[in-house]
């Protein structure tokens, strides 16, 4: 091992002598050994460029060799020979093993720093080639700025010079319109003042014509009405001047005027006569019956079949009367019962209905009549008092004018407390007291052709010989949520589904406006039901008013919409009226 570690160094000590010209190495001095790896030898020498090649000097003359211990090339054996001498002087030593050691460790650091060396070289390369790319880098991103700033440039100068282009265009454009403004004023003003003289002068003629039209009116009519007054002038003298013309005149105009007043007084007394025999009583409001016998039996067989169709198409068999189901049950049975009396010729049985304003009793006794076949006649209490000592008469002019007709009479009094209370109340007139003993009088006994049916708010104030003609006694309360929801129903369908564009005449087109159909949008039933939930306490009035005013809200909209936003507002309106006015009237229960 030591042998090789010899030749090696000495190996290296020619080598190193060889590639040396003027550097002579001494035997004890320090030694420096190439690397082994002759290509970390490659690695650690810097690599020459091309440039400093080409730039290099050329290698100077050869020295003359005067001295004969060298070689041409200047090298020197003595050198040699000396660390030979060495080398053996070490292998000879007891110490060689450690000199060898040493000198091994010695190359080991130095490749090892050569090692080092090398990649800070590298690193110092690569990093000078980033800087050098990082330079490149910055300056094409300068010149693609400058190119690009350079770009903007050019475009905001077109711009400029587009805009520039375009606001002298729409200058000159601007000047063109006015001056077209201008051209087309001056010729408007110059058009409407030749036709302002054409009308002037066309005025002036029209005034000429019609001043001499005037004229010649005024002058015909006053050359007719001179002639007309010679003539009476004449005719006058004629007559003052002849006593039997005078006297054959004057008896002709007193007999003319004498014969005008007979027959008008004349016809006045006989139309009365024919009116208090065959009219209808003045007492009577609503009459099915016509005001004469001759009179209302095309519209009461129109009546009977629109009665009839109603019925069936809304599957009730009464009407438009929404009643709780006991009631309606009732008075279908009493409507069966009067029907069965009169075709029995039994007498009939007077009844009274009862309750507050509104739940009815009108249109219950109209669809009793209907149903059970007989006449319908409507009276008020409140019409008897007005008529002082009349009232007796006329309650007897009523009760014969019942008796005549063929199929019965079903007579509703109205607001019967009016002129039905108790006799024994000081306030009560003679004449209302009277007009009572009459009604008592003809119906003391049972009728077979009139059914009396009394309707009252208040029950407990009729005088008790009428309670005691009373045969069926009737209670209608105010309609449950049930009937609430049906009477919601049927007034919906009446007044907003039904309301609308009907077949207009010939007069409606030209005159009146286009009506328009109402839109129904989101009331469901479950809103119908929402609203008879909240308008507990409403009457059957009360409803068909709540309705009618949604019908009125809907036609003060713009679009004739009714949506469910639009009913709750005017349903909440209502039940807030409709306390207020109970409170109002003293019987709000809270």
């Amino acid at each position: 091992m030591a042998q090789k570690c010899a030749i090696g160094l000495i190996t290296a000590v020619a080598a190193s002598v060889s590639l040396s010209q003027s550097k002579v190495a001494a035997a004890d001095g320090p030694f420096t050994f190439p690397p082994a790896n002759p290509q970390q030898q490659a690695a650690s020498s810097p690599p020459s460029t091309a440039g400093e090649e080409s730039s290099a000097p050329p290698p100077p003359p050869r020295a003359r060799n005067d001295n004969p211990r060298t070689s041409s090339g200047g090298f020197d054996p003595e050198a040699l020979e000396r660390g030979a001498k060495a080398l053996k002087e070490i292998n000879n030593s007891s110490y060689a093993k450690n000199v060898f050691e040493s000198i091994k460790q010695q190359e080991e650091t130095k490749q090892t720093e050569f090692a080092a060396k090398a990649q800070e070289y590298k690193a110092m390369q690569a990093q000078a080639e980033t800087a050098e790319n990082e330079y490149h880098r910055t300056r094409n991103q300068e010149l693609v700025k400058m190119q690009e700033d350079s770009a903007i440039r050019q475009e905001q100068a077109r711009r400029a010079t587009e805009e520039q282009i375009q606001a002298q265009r729409r200058q000159t454009e601007r000047e063109k319109a006015e001056i077209e403004r201008e051209t087309i004023k001056v010729k408007a003003i110059a058009e409407a003042e030749g036709r302002a003289h054409e009308a002037r002068l066309a005025e002036d003629v029209n005034r000429r014509m019609l001043v001499d039209r005037a004229n010649a009116e005024r002058e015909k009519w006053v050359a007719a009405i001179n002639t007309t007054f010679d003539h009476i002038g004449g005719g006058l003298r004629a007559i003052l001047t002849d006593q039997n013309k005078l006297i054959v005149a004057v008896g002709g105009a007193t007999a003319l005027a004498a014969g005008i007043y007979t027959t008008r007084e004349g016809a006045k007394v006989i139309w009365s006569y024919v009116d208090r025999i065959l009219g209808q009583p003045s007492l009577i409001r609503e009459s099915s019956r016509g005001k004469y016998p001759w009179s209302g039996s095309v519209s009461r067989v129109m009546s009977t079949l629109r009665g009839k169709g109603s019925a069936a198409s809304n599957g009730k068999g009464f009407g438009d009367v929404i009643l709780h189901p006991s009631l309606q049950k009732r008075i279908e049975h009493l409507a069966n019962a009067t029907a069965n009396t009169k075709s029995h010729q039994a007498p009939f049985r007077n009844m009274l209905f009862y309750g507050p304003p509104g739940t009815g009793k009108t249109m219950a006794a109209r669809e009793l009549a209907r149903k059970s076949g007989l006449d319908y006649a409507l009276m008020t209490g409140g019409d008897v008092a007005p008529l002082g000592s009349q009232a007796v008469t006329k309650i007897h002019q009523l009760f014969d004018w019942g008796k005549k007709s063929k199929r019965g009479l079903l007579l509703f009094i109205d607001e019967a407390d009016a002129f039905l209370c108790e006799r024994n109340k000081t306030y009560m007139s003679e004449a209302q007291r009277s007009a009572l003993n009459a009604l008592l009088f003809r119906t003391g006994d049972q009728s077979k052709d009139i059914v009396l049916a009394l309707a009252t708010n208040r029950p407990g104030d009729l005088d008790s010989a009428v309670a005691d003609r009373v045969d069926e006694v009737l209670e209608f309360p105010l309609p449950g949520e049930e009937e609430r929801f049906k009477l919601l129903s049927l007034y919906l369908e009446k007044y907003i589904a039904q309301a609308g564009p009907r077949k207009p005449g010939l007069f409606d087109r030209l005159f009146k406006k286009e009506q328009q159909k109402i839109e129904i949008k989101g009331v469901t039933e479950e809103l119908l039901k929402e609203a008879a939930a909240k308008t507990e306490g409403f009457s059957g009035r009360e409803i068909a008013k709540l309705m009618a005013s949604v019908q009125a809200a809907v036609y003060g909209s713009e679009d004739c919409v009714l949506d469910s936003v639009l009913f709750r507002e005017v349903v909440d309106y209502k039940v807030a009226e409709h306390q207020q006015r109970r409170k109002l009237a003293g019987t709000d229960s809270k």
